[in-house]
């Protein structure tokens, strides 16, 4: 985007200088990626730029990885996956729900107390992971929920929902009002004028929440470590657990997709 021909000579160099320093960070962010991506095709054993790699021999490279993550012929990355997945859905529809109607009650004029409200709801942001995990999962064994994908799920709500709820709540900031009172006057019902006026207006809130929330729970490790059971391991506990042990190229083909994850959400 050029500068207006009247702007100073000064302010031009502060805005590429600007400019030039953003994509030097951007690529400091990325860069990472151009180190990972072809080791996850590694048709070795261990991470390594093999000779046949080097030379960029087809036989230096393969799919092996991402076939092992996919359908878990040898380690169990499909469950993982494939428990990832259900449970990133089902936590981000929940979350999305339950925070956009906070935030519709929250921007009521009528709310009482909405300071202590808004301060519960966003709790699960500011306390650390390491004692929500703790209190979720004493509460999740007591009723039952430990180890099931239901006990995750709600947790995970739980963490996703303040995400929703602080979108939506600043779309609805300078929401009016005044056009659902107009549709209530002509008849509206309170589903039909949410589904019709208000949701179209704070869409964009609620996508973002969604995301952010979809984002949180795919990538979540801590409250999974004490909620997980051997069936119920997700991609970031199978990565931290192979981690330990060795670091192969699935692991580098996992954090491909994370990586691309958080990019694709973030932008």
């Amino acid at each position: 985007m050029s500068l207006p021909n009247y702007t100073s000579w000064n302010y031009r160099v502060w805005h590429y200088t600007y400019l030039t320093i953003c994509g030097l960070v951007f690529f400091f962010l990325i860069a990472p990626l151009f180190i990972i991506l072809p080791l996850s095709f590694n048709a070795e054993q261990y991470i390594h730029f093999s000779a046949k790699m080097l030379a960029l021999d087809p036989d230096g490279f393969s799919l092996r990885w991402y076939e092992d993550m996919i359908y878990g012929t040898k380690n169990p990355w499909g469950l993982a996956a494939k428990n990832s997945i259900i449970i990133a859905f089902f936590a981000t529809i929940g979350s999305t729900i339950l925070g956009t109607v906070a935030a519709l009650g929250l921007s009521s004029r009528h709310m009482p107390y909405k300071a202590a409200f808004m301060a519960l709801l966003i709790s699960p942001m500011i306390v650390p992971l390491i004692i929500s995990g703790t209190a979720i999962f004493f509460f999740m064994a007591k009723v039952g929920l430990a180890a099931t994908h239901t006990g995750i799920i709600l947790a995970h709500i739980i963490l996703g929902t303040p995400f929703v709820v602080i979108t939506v709540t600043a779309t609805l900031t300078g929401f009016d009002h005044s056009v659902t009172r107009a549709a209530a006057s002509l008849g509206s019902n309170p589903v039909n004028t949410f589904m019709k006026i208000t949701l179209p207006l704070i869409l964009p809130g609620v996508i973002s929440g969604a995301l952010f929330a979809f984002v949180t729970s795919f990538d979540e490790v801590v409250v999974v470590l004490f909620l997980a059971g051997l069936e119920n391991t997700t991609i970031p506990i199978q990565m931290w657990g192979w981690s330990k042990r060795a670091v192969k190229s699935n692991n580098y083909g996992c954090g491909n997709l994370f990586d691309y994850n958080v990019y694709f959400n973030s932008c």
